[in-house]
Protein backbone atom coordinates (compact mmCIF):
# COMPACT_ATOMS: atom_id res chain seq x y z
CA UNK A 1 0.00 0.00 0.00
CA UNK A 2 1.26 3.22 -1.15
CA UNK A 3 1.65 5.63 2.19
CA UNK A 4 -0.68 8.72 2.33
CA UNK A 5 1.03 10.47 5.16
CA UNK A 6 4.96 10.48 4.20
CA UNK A 7 7.46 9.40 6.73
CA UNK A 8 9.33 11.51 8.38
CA UNK A 9 13.36 11.86 7.67
CA UNK A 10 14.46 11.86 11.42
CA UNK A 11 14.09 9.12 13.86
CA UNK A 12 11.20 6.72 13.55
CA UNK A 13 7.89 7.67 15.02
CA UNK A 14 5.89 4.75 16.92
CA UNK A 15 2.63 4.74 17.57
CA UNK A 16 2.82 1.85 20.53
CA UNK A 17 -0.29 0.64 21.69
CA UNK A 18 -1.31 -0.98 25.12
CA UNK A 19 -4.38 -1.55 26.55
CA UNK A 20 -3.24 -2.64 29.96
CA UNK A 21 -1.22 -1.00 32.67
CA UNK A 22 2.31 -0.57 31.18
CA UNK A 23 4.86 -1.39 33.66
CA UNK A 24 3.07 -3.93 35.96
CA UNK A 25 3.84 -7.69 35.67
CA UNK A 26 3.71 -10.33 32.95
CA UNK A 27 2.59 -8.85 29.42
CA UNK A 28 2.49 -5.27 30.86
CA UNK A 29 6.44 -5.81 31.95
CA UNK A 30 6.80 -6.81 28.10
CA UNK A 31 5.33 -3.68 26.43
CA UNK A 32 7.25 -1.73 29.06
CA UNK A 33 10.60 -3.24 28.08
CA UNK A 34 9.89 -2.75 24.42
CA UNK A 35 8.99 0.94 25.02
CA UNK A 36 12.18 1.59 27.07
CA UNK A 37 13.78 -0.36 24.52
CA UNK A 38 12.73 1.57 21.67
CA UNK A 39 13.84 4.87 23.48
CA UNK A 40 17.13 3.72 23.87
CA UNK A 41 17.44 2.71 19.92
CA UNK A 42 16.36 6.28 18.89
CA UNK A 43 13.08 5.06 17.95
CA UNK A 44 10.56 8.94 19.00
CA UNK A 45 7.64 6.69 20.35
CA UNK A 46 3.95 7.42 21.51
CA UNK A 47 3.07 5.27 24.07
CA UNK A 48 -0.95 5.17 24.21
CA UNK A 49 -1.75 2.69 26.82
CA UNK A 50 -4.81 1.95 29.11
CA UNK A 51 -2.81 3.13 32.16
CA UNK A 52 0.86 3.55 34.08
CA UNK A 53 2.48 1.60 36.69
CA UNK A 54 6.12 3.28 35.93
CA UNK A 55 6.69 6.55 34.34
CA UNK A 56 9.08 6.01 31.49
CA UNK A 57 11.51 8.40 30.14
CA UNK A 58 10.83 11.72 28.91
CA UNK A 59 11.49 11.16 25.89
CA UNK A 60 8.40 9.16 25.34
CA UNK A 61 5.42 10.61 24.98
CA UNK A 62 2.03 8.97 27.16
CA UNK A 63 -1.77 8.69 26.32
CA UNK A 64 -3.83 7.03 28.83
CA UNK A 65 -6.90 5.81 27.24
CA UNK A 66 -8.15 4.42 30.74
CA UNK A 67 -7.45 6.53 33.72
CA UNK A 68 -7.28 10.40 34.04
CA UNK A 69 -4.71 11.27 37.00
CA UNK A 70 -5.00 9.00 39.72
CA UNK A 71 -8.67 8.21 38.44
CA UNK A 72 -8.63 4.98 36.14
CA UNK A 73 -11.53 2.67 34.78
CA UNK A 74 -11.30 -0.72 36.60
CA UNK A 75 -11.21 -3.29 34.10
CA UNK A 76 -13.97 -5.49 35.95
CA UNK A 77 -16.55 -2.54 35.53
CA UNK A 78 -16.63 -3.28 31.99
CA UNK A 79 -14.53 -6.64 31.36
CA UNK A 80 -11.66 -7.13 30.17
CA UNK A 81 -12.70 -7.38 26.68
CA UNK A 82 -15.14 -4.44 26.25
CA UNK A 83 -12.21 -2.20 28.24
CA UNK A 84 -9.90 -3.05 25.52
CA UNK A 85 -11.96 -2.68 22.70
CA UNK A 86 -12.83 0.49 24.36
CA UNK A 87 -8.83 0.97 24.31
CA UNK A 88 -9.13 0.56 20.40
CA UNK A 89 -11.67 2.73 19.81
CA UNK A 90 -9.82 5.83 21.77
CA UNK A 91 -6.47 4.53 20.08
CA UNK A 92 -7.81 4.71 16.18
CA UNK A 93 -9.32 7.81 16.84
CA UNK A 94 -6.11 9.27 18.09
CA UNK A 95 -4.26 8.00 15.47
CA UNK A 96 -6.84 9.59 13.03
CA UNK A 97 -6.01 13.02 14.86
CA UNK A 98 -2.54 12.67 14.56
CA UNK A 99 -1.54 10.77 11.58
CA UNK A 100 0.94 13.42 10.44
CA UNK A 101 2.93 12.43 13.34
CA UNK A 102 3.39 8.64 13.05
CA UNK A 103 5.30 6.25 10.91
CA UNK A 104 4.51 2.97 12.05
CA UNK A 105 1.75 1.33 14.55
CA UNK A 106 1.86 -1.41 17.43
CA UNK A 107 -0.91 -3.23 18.38
CA UNK A 108 -1.68 -6.14 20.82
CA UNK A 109 -4.17 -8.55 20.52
CA UNK A 110 -7.66 -8.05 21.42
CA UNK A 111 -7.00 -4.22 21.54
CA UNK A 112 -6.10 -3.36 17.78
CA UNK A 113 -9.00 -4.03 15.27
CA UNK A 114 -10.05 -0.09 14.94
CA UNK A 115 -6.45 0.81 15.20
CA UNK A 116 -5.09 -1.58 12.40
CA UNK A 117 -8.19 -0.39 9.72
CA UNK A 118 -7.55 3.40 10.77
CA UNK A 119 -3.71 2.37 9.93
CA UNK A 120 -4.38 0.49 7.09
CA UNK A 121 -6.70 3.20 5.84
CA UNK A 122 -3.90 5.87 6.44
CA UNK A 123 -1.26 3.81 4.89
CA UNK A 124 0.77 3.52 8.10
CA UNK A 125 2.11 -0.14 7.81
CA UNK A 126 0.54 -1.69 11.33
CA UNK A 127 2.08 -5.11 13.39
CA UNK A 128 0.24 -7.27 15.74
CA UNK A 129 2.31 -8.42 18.50
CA UNK A 130 1.56 -12.08 19.07
CA UNK A 131 3.10 -13.05 22.40
CA UNK A 132 1.92 -16.92 22.07
CA UNK A 133 1.59 -18.98 19.42
CA UNK A 134 -1.66 -18.61 17.36
CA UNK A 135 -4.76 -18.63 18.97
CA UNK A 136 -6.30 -21.32 17.46
CA UNK A 137 -3.17 -23.82 17.69
CA UNK A 138 -3.09 -22.38 21.41
CA UNK A 139 -6.58 -23.44 22.06
CA UNK A 140 -6.25 -26.79 20.80
CA UNK A 141 -3.22 -27.85 22.15
CA UNK A 142 -3.86 -26.83 25.64
CA UNK A 143 -6.99 -28.42 25.41
CA UNK A 144 -5.70 -31.66 24.81
CA UNK A 145 -3.21 -31.69 27.11
CA UNK A 146 -5.72 -31.37 29.96
CA UNK A 147 -7.76 -33.61 28.30
CA UNK A 148 -4.45 -35.86 28.55
CA UNK A 149 -4.27 -35.86 32.37
CA UNK A 150 -8.07 -35.34 33.13
CA UNK A 151 -7.92 -31.71 34.02
CA UNK A 152 -10.28 -28.89 33.37
CA UNK A 153 -9.20 -25.10 33.14
CA UNK A 154 -10.95 -22.70 34.88
CA UNK A 155 -14.03 -20.79 33.21
CA UNK A 156 -12.63 -17.42 31.56
CA UNK A 157 -8.62 -18.85 32.98
CA UNK A 158 -5.96 -18.14 29.95
CA UNK A 159 -5.82 -20.60 27.43
CA UNK A 160 -9.51 -21.67 28.23
CA UNK A 161 -11.41 -21.45 24.77
CA UNK A 162 -12.80 -18.29 23.60
CA UNK A 163 -14.99 -18.33 19.99
CA UNK A 164 -14.99 -14.52 20.32
CA UNK A 165 -11.47 -14.05 21.54
CA UNK A 166 -10.27 -16.08 18.70
CA UNK A 167 -12.40 -14.57 16.11
CA UNK A 168 -11.05 -11.28 16.76
CA UNK A 169 -8.19 -12.52 17.02
CA UNK A 170 -8.21 -13.79 13.63
CA UNK A 171 -9.43 -10.95 12.35
CA UNK A 172 -6.51 -8.75 13.13
CA UNK A 173 -4.37 -11.23 12.38
CA UNK A 174 -5.73 -10.44 9.19
CA UNK A 175 -5.70 -7.40 8.45
CA UNK A 176 -2.52 -6.19 9.68
CA UNK A 177 0.55 -5.54 8.03
CA UNK A 178 2.50 -7.71 9.60
CA UNK A 179 2.61 -10.29 12.54
CA UNK A 180 5.56 -10.02 14.93
CA UNK A 181 6.89 -13.52 16.50
CA UNK A 182 9.35 -13.73 19.24
CA UNK A 183 10.21 -17.10 18.25
CA UNK A 184 10.40 -19.80 15.79
CA UNK A 185 8.09 -21.82 17.04
CA UNK A 186 5.65 -19.16 16.94
CA UNK A 187 5.86 -18.31 13.78
CA UNK A 188 5.77 -22.02 12.43
CA UNK A 189 2.28 -22.18 13.80
CA UNK A 190 0.95 -19.30 11.43
CA UNK A 191 3.21 -20.77 8.69
CA UNK A 192 1.36 -24.34 9.25
CA UNK A 193 -2.29 -22.22 9.14
CA UNK A 194 -1.03 -20.71 5.45
CA UNK A 195 0.64 -17.37 6.49
CA UNK A 196 2.88 -15.91 4.10
CA UNK A 197 6.12 -16.08 5.28
CA UNK A 198 6.63 -12.12 4.11
CA UNK A 199 3.65 -11.28 6.65
CA UNK A 200 5.94 -12.56 9.76
CA UNK A 201 8.74 -10.89 10.92
CA UNK A 202 10.74 -12.47 13.88
CA UNK A 203 11.90 -10.19 17.11
CA UNK A 204 12.69 -11.63 20.20
CA UNK A 205 12.45 -10.32 23.82
CA UNK A 206 15.31 -9.91 27.03
CA UNK A 207 16.17 -9.35 30.05
CA UNK A 208 17.18 -6.75 32.39
CA UNK A 209 20.48 -6.58 33.07
CA UNK A 210 20.11 -4.34 36.46
CA UNK A 211 17.66 -6.66 38.07
CA UNK A 212 19.28 -10.38 36.87
CA UNK A 213 23.07 -11.51 36.75
CA UNK A 214 25.00 -14.73 37.00
CA UNK A 215 25.39 -16.31 40.00
CA UNK A 216 29.25 -18.43 41.08
CA UNK A 217 27.11 -21.54 40.19
CA UNK A 218 29.28 -24.46 40.87
CA UNK A 219 29.30 -27.81 39.29
CA UNK A 220 31.99 -29.32 41.11
CA UNK A 221 31.63 -33.16 41.28
CA UNK A 222 29.95 -34.44 44.04
CA UNK A 223 27.42 -32.32 44.57
CA UNK A 224 23.73 -32.89 43.66
CA UNK A 225 22.08 -30.78 40.66
CA UNK A 226 19.94 -27.91 41.96
CA UNK A 227 17.23 -27.54 38.55
CA UNK A 228 14.86 -24.92 38.99
CA UNK A 229 11.47 -23.89 37.12
CA UNK A 230 9.33 -21.09 37.81
CA UNK A 231 6.42 -19.90 35.94
CA UNK A 232 2.53 -20.46 36.71
CA UNK A 233 2.02 -24.00 37.44
CA UNK A 234 -0.42 -25.05 35.09
CA UNK A 235 -0.77 -27.66 32.43
CA UNK A 236 0.48 -25.63 29.55
CA UNK A 237 3.99 -25.14 31.10
CA UNK A 238 4.30 -28.96 31.28
CA UNK A 239 5.25 -29.18 35.25
CA UNK A 240 4.20 -32.91 35.31
CA UNK A 241 6.54 -33.93 32.88
CA UNK A 242 9.01 -32.30 34.82
CA UNK A 243 8.10 -33.72 37.93
CA UNK A 244 7.67 -37.32 36.36
CA UNK A 245 11.31 -36.65 34.66
CA UNK A 246 12.51 -35.83 38.34
CA UNK A 247 11.40 -39.08 39.12
CA UNK A 248 13.03 -41.00 36.92
CA UNK A 249 16.25 -39.30 36.63
CA UNK A 250 19.27 -40.55 38.62
CA UNK A 251 19.63 -36.20 39.31
CA UNK A 252 16.32 -36.87 41.09
CA UNK A 253 18.30 -39.20 43.65
CA UNK A 254 20.56 -36.28 45.09
CA UNK A 255 19.17 -33.08 43.65
CA UNK A 256 17.00 -30.56 44.20
CA UNK A 257 14.17 -29.07 41.92
CA UNK A 258 12.92 -25.69 43.08
CA UNK A 259 9.42 -24.69 41.91
CA UNK A 260 8.19 -21.30 42.37
CA UNK A 261 4.89 -20.25 41.24
CA UNK A 262 0.95 -20.10 42.22
CA UNK A 263 -1.10 -22.80 40.80
CA UNK A 264 -3.89 -22.94 38.98
CA UNK A 265 -7.01 -24.35 41.05
CA UNK A 266 -7.18 -27.89 40.92
CA UNK A 267 -3.38 -28.54 39.43
CA UNK A 268 -1.68 -28.89 42.63
CA UNK A 269 -3.71 -31.56 43.61
CA UNK A 270 -4.00 -33.40 40.11
CA UNK A 271 -0.02 -33.50 40.42
CA UNK A 272 -0.09 -35.36 44.16
CA UNK A 273 2.44 -37.47 45.16
CA UNK A 274 4.66 -36.58 42.30
CA UNK A 275 5.35 -32.89 44.12
CA UNK A 276 6.32 -34.60 47.37
CA UNK A 277 9.17 -36.70 45.88
CA UNK A 278 12.48 -36.41 47.27
CA UNK A 279 14.23 -32.59 46.21
CA UNK A 280 10.88 -31.27 45.18
CA UNK A 281 10.72 -27.87 46.77
CA UNK A 282 7.37 -26.13 46.14
CA UNK A 283 7.80 -22.29 47.51
CA UNK A 284 5.04 -20.50 45.73
CA UNK A 285 5.09 -17.31 44.09
CA UNK A 286 8.23 -15.51 45.21
CA UNK A 287 9.95 -12.43 44.69
CA UNK A 288 13.67 -13.28 44.85
CA UNK A 289 13.20 -15.55 41.72
CA UNK A 290 16.77 -13.69 40.51
CA UNK A 291 18.42 -14.66 43.71
CA UNK A 292 17.13 -18.61 43.26
CA UNK A 293 18.08 -18.54 39.95
CA UNK A 294 21.93 -17.84 40.75
CA UNK A 295 21.45 -21.13 42.97
CA UNK A 296 20.86 -23.13 40.15
CA UNK A 297 22.68 -25.23 38.01
CA UNK A 298 19.67 -25.83 34.96
CA UNK A 299 16.18 -24.14 34.34
CA UNK A 300 13.34 -26.42 33.36
CA UNK A 301 10.54 -26.09 31.39
CA UNK A 302 8.40 -28.25 29.43
CA UNK A 303 5.55 -26.13 28.27
CA UNK A 304 3.45 -27.75 25.27
CA UNK A 305 2.63 -24.67 23.94
CA UNK A 306 4.46 -20.79 24.49
CA UNK A 307 5.28 -17.33 22.45
CA UNK A 308 8.52 -16.80 23.84
CA UNK A 309 9.02 -17.10 27.65
CA UNK A 310 10.67 -14.36 29.52
CA UNK A 311 11.26 -16.60 31.88
CA UNK A 312 13.97 -18.52 29.69
CA UNK A 313 15.81 -15.07 29.10
CA UNK A 314 16.27 -14.61 32.87
CA UNK A 315 17.06 -17.87 33.70
CA UNK A 316 19.93 -17.79 30.88
CA UNK A 317 21.00 -14.37 32.35
CA UNK A 318 21.05 -15.86 35.50
CA UNK A 319 23.46 -18.35 34.44
CA UNK A 320 21.67 -21.54 34.25
CA UNK A 321 21.59 -23.68 31.74
CA UNK A 322 18.40 -24.48 30.05
CA UNK A 323 16.32 -27.63 29.91
CA UNK A 324 13.19 -26.82 27.42
CA UNK A 325 10.55 -28.06 25.36
CA UNK A 326 10.84 -27.49 22.04
CA UNK A 327 7.70 -25.23 22.50
CA UNK A 328 9.15 -23.04 25.14
CA UNK A 329 10.44 -20.49 22.41
CA UNK A 330 13.37 -20.30 24.20
CA UNK A 331 16.55 -18.53 22.05
CA UNK A 332 19.34 -20.93 22.61
CA UNK A 333 21.33 -23.76 21.11
CA UNK A 334 20.64 -27.64 21.33
CA UNK A 335 23.40 -28.74 22.34
CA UNK A 336 25.78 -26.04 22.30
CA UNK A 337 24.19 -24.00 25.19
CA UNK A 338 20.95 -25.92 25.91
CA UNK A 339 19.33 -29.29 26.18
CA UNK A 340 16.11 -29.20 24.27
CA UNK A 341 13.61 -32.15 24.45
CA UNK A 342 10.26 -32.83 22.27
CA UNK A 343 7.17 -32.02 23.78
CA UNK A 344 5.75 -34.61 26.48
CA UNK A 345 8.94 -36.41 26.28
CA UNK A 346 9.59 -36.84 29.89
CA UNK A 347 12.17 -39.64 29.36
CA UNK A 348 14.27 -37.25 27.17
CA UNK A 349 14.61 -34.41 29.54
CA UNK A 350 15.23 -36.98 32.67
CA UNK A 351 18.26 -37.91 29.70
CA UNK A 352 19.03 -34.42 30.01
CA UNK A 353 19.21 -34.10 34.04
CA UNK A 354 21.36 -36.70 33.95
CA UNK A 355 23.60 -36.57 31.20
CA UNK A 356 24.43 -33.17 33.46
CA UNK A 357 24.50 -34.77 36.75
CA UNK A 358 26.77 -36.96 35.58
CA UNK A 359 28.89 -34.71 32.94
CA UNK A 360 29.55 -31.51 35.05
CA UNK A 361 32.66 -30.73 32.87
CA UNK A 362 29.90 -30.66 30.04
CA UNK A 363 27.61 -28.62 32.26
CA UNK A 364 30.24 -25.66 32.82
CA UNK A 365 30.87 -25.79 29.10
CA UNK A 366 27.49 -25.44 28.11
CA UNK A 367 26.90 -22.47 30.68
CA UNK A 368 30.07 -20.93 29.25
CA UNK A 369 28.44 -20.87 25.60
CA UNK A 370 25.26 -19.45 27.33
CA UNK A 371 26.65 -16.75 28.96
CA UNK A 372 28.74 -15.57 26.26
CA UNK A 373 25.81 -14.52 23.87
CA UNK A 374 24.00 -12.85 27.15
CA UNK A 375 24.50 -8.88 25.23
CA UNK A 376 22.54 -10.31 22.76
CA UNK A 377 19.17 -11.66 24.94
CA UNK A 378 19.05 -7.78 26.78
CA UNK A 379 16.19 -5.90 26.11
CA UNK A 380 17.91 -2.78 25.10
CA UNK A 381 18.95 -5.22 22.11
CA UNK A 382 15.46 -6.09 21.41
CA UNK A 383 14.58 -2.65 21.12
CA UNK A 384 16.96 -2.51 18.53
CA UNK A 385 16.14 -4.93 16.80
CA UNK A 386 12.33 -4.00 16.83
CA UNK A 387 13.35 -0.83 15.55
CA UNK A 388 15.31 -2.39 12.47
CA UNK A 389 11.70 -4.39 11.87
CA UNK A 390 9.82 -0.59 11.75
CA UNK A 391 12.99 0.50 9.61
CA UNK A 392 12.22 -2.14 7.41
CA UNK A 393 8.43 -1.99 6.68
CA UNK A 394 8.68 1.77 6.74
CA UNK A 395 10.89 1.76 4.31
CA UNK A 396 8.67 -0.92 2.35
Amino acid sequence: MTKTVPPSRGPVRVLYSFPLKLGAGRVCWTAWQHVLGLDRAGAEVTAVIGSLAKQPPAGVRVKRTLSLGRYRLPYRLLGMRRTSMLHDWLTSKWLKRNADKIDVVHVWPQAGLRTIRVARELGIPVLTERPNAHTEFAYRVVGEECDRISFSLPEGYEHKFDADCLALEEKEYDECDYILCPSDFVATTFLDKGFAPEKLRHHHYGYDKTLVWPGSQNAEEGRGLVAIYVGLCTPRKGLHYILEAWKASEAGKTGRLIVCGGFVPGYREKLGALLEQPGVEVLGHRDDIPDLMRQADVFLLSSVEEGSALVTYEARGSGCVLLVSEASGAKCRHGENALVHPVRDAQALAGHLDLLHRDRALLAKMRAASMESLDDLTWTAAGSTLLDIYRGVVKN
